[in-house]
């Protein structure tokens, strides 16, 4: 890593596992909710799909 990737600006963490949530809103609460359940379906795709392509390898490799 350069000196240069430094000055670029840094993503704004949407929700940090962990972090102080009392002085959030319930409309800021639910949101991240939301957001959190997002995530949940995203990662759970992601492993169906690994899991599938595994599965496919498997079964290539058995015959």
């Amino acid at each position: 890593m350069s000196f240069i990737d430094d000055d670029r600006p840094q993503k704004k963490v949407a929700h940090e596992i962990g972090a102080d949530i009392s002085t959030l809103s319930v409309d800021e609460l639910r949101s991240r909710v939301e957001l959190l359940k997002a995530e949940i379906v995203r990662l759970e795709a992601e492993a169906a799909s690994k899991t599938s392509t595994r599965t496919a390898a498997e079964s290539l490799f058995r015959s």
